[in-house]
C-alpha cells in the first residue's frame, strides 16, 4: 500500500488486531479497517481540519445515500454552520488514476447534495472543482478552499 502521499504529515494512529491494520477515524472516533482508500480518507479529513479549518463537527464520513433506486456511500461531506452542505469530497485509492469517471461518480451523488465544491483525491492528485448550478457551468480551482472561503459570507 502507497503510505507517501500529497498531504502534510498527521498524527494518523494506526494498529494490528486479530490480523488485520486498523486506523482511527479521526472524524467518526473509531477504528476501522485500514485500506488503501481509507488512508487517502484520513488524510484529507486531517488536511481539512488543520489546515482548511474545517470543524470536524461539521464533517460526515461514509454516509449512506440513495440514488436512483441505488444504495450508495460518500466518502466525506463537510456542512457549513447552519448544516447545509457545501463540499463534497470522493477519495479513491493511489493506485486509482483520477479520470472523467471518477468525476462523474462524485457529480452523480451530487445530485442529491447540491453543493457548490466537489473534491476529487486519490491522494497523489487533488482536483477540487467549484459549480454553479444556476447556470451549470463548472470551474477547476487552484487549490482547496479553506472553510471560511466555503461557506457564505453571512455565516463567516
Amino acid at each position: 500500500m502507497t503510505r507517501n502521499l500529497n498531504f502534510p504529515e498527521f498524527p494518523i494512529r494506526t494498529i494490528a488486531k486479530d490480523g488485520r491494520e486498523l486506523v482511527f477515524d479521526v472524524v467518526r472516533k473509531k477504528w476501522v479497517v485500514l485500506t488503501p482508500e481509507e488512508w487517502v480518507r484520513q488524510h484529507i479529513l486531517w488536511y481539512m481540519i488543520e489546515e482548511k479549518l474545517v470543524p470536524s463537527s461539521l464533517i460526515a464520513v461514509e454516509k449512506a445515500l440513495i440514488i436512483n433506486t441505488l444504495s450508495k456511500r460518500f466518502d466525506a461531506l463537510v456542512y457549513d454552520k447552519n448544516t447545509s452542505p457545501v463540499l463534497l469530497i470522493e477519495c479513491k485509492a493511489p493506485s486509482v488514476k483520477l479520470s472523467q469517471s471518477t468525476l462523474e461518480q462524485a457529480a452523480r451523488y451530487n445530485l442529491k447534495f447540491k453543493v457548490g465544491l466537489l473534491l476529487i483525491t486519490n491522494g497523489l492528485s487533488h482536483y477540487c472543482i467549484a459549480i454553479d448550478h444556476k447556470t451549470e457551468a463548472f470551474k477547476l480551482l487552484p487549490e482547496i478552499p479553506s472553510f471560511l472561503e466555503m461557506i457564505p459570507p453571512s455565516q463567516a
